[in-house]
């Protein structure tokens, strides 16, 4: 069976009188794809940001691999392996390939004080990134970010996220405005990151693409967590979209 990798233990989230969470617990297991679905105001944003460190919870705890954890900042979430990659990718357009993919994290040559960048370093990994990650156009790593298209922007991220070892990779609505062959493109490098020992979690509102590369499906509805074991394999798209809507407690 495979080990639980994180764990959101009642969490709750409030705006004043607004109650955006309420009392959620979620798991995520080893190489496991988690698809978090839910309307708008659902809540799966402000989940999502409490687990990468964005903003904090109100109440709850999370646990890596079992042990209690205090994420109160983005660089926290990174330090304990969780990487977020939002649908506009969070890169610096004016920067290159190479620089995105070691930004804030840059190899240096000679002694640390001179802070010298190992631009060498950086492309070289940069060339052997960008094929893993499935771009088969020789794009130089010099390149700016602002000119490749929105398909290769979020294999750069993604391939950041590999790259330093991130046990969750957690992906906001990675296919958005991208189109067909770009959005088969991503959706292989999720899949490619479950099998190279990686879990993800994955939003989306195109149900479609959640149900093509996720092991779990859960839903969140006006805050609360209504389903954390739906089974893609053995469910159908409508199914879910009832239980999304609420429908399914109208039955």
């Amino acid at each position: 069976m495979a080990q639980e990798l994180v764990r959101m233990s009642n969490i709750s989230k409030s705006y004043g009188r607004v109650e955006a969470l309420r009392g959620v617990n979620l798991a995520v297991y080893e190489k496991e794809i988690v698809g978090l679905l839910g309307d708008n105001g659902a809540g799966k944003s402000t989940l999502i940001k409490i687990l990468s460190g964005a903003i904090p919870a109100t109440t709850g705890e999370i646990f890596m691999r079992g042990r209690k954890v205090d994420i109160r900042t983005t660089t926290d979430a990174i330090a304990q392996g969780i990487e977020t990659i939002y649908q506009d990718s969070a890169l610096v357009n004016e920067l290159s390939i190479a620089r995105n993919l070691f930004l804030g994290r840059e190899p240096v040559k000679g002694p640390r004080f001179l802070d010298r960048l190992d631009n060498r370093k950086m492309n070289e990994v940069s060339r052997d990134l960008l094929k893993k990650v499935g771009i088969t156009k020789d794009i130089p790593p010099s390149t700016p970010v602002n000119a490749i298209s929105g398909g290769e922007r979020q294999a750069v991220a993604i391939a950041r996220a590999l790259y330093f070892k991130s046990d969750l990779i957690i992906l906001d609505e990675p296919t958005n405005n991208l189109g067909v062959e770009e959005t088969r493109g991503v959706l292989h490098f999720v899949r490619s990151a479950r099998d190279s020992g990686h879990s993800c979690i994955f939003i989306a509102h195109n149900i479609h693409h959640v149900f093509q590369v996720v092991d779990r499906i859960v839903v969140l509805r006006r805050g609360v967590l209504v389903a954390d074991d739906i089974d893609p394999k053995n469910t159908s798209i409508e199914a879910v979209e009832r239980v999304i809507t609420g429908l399914v407690d109208e039955e």
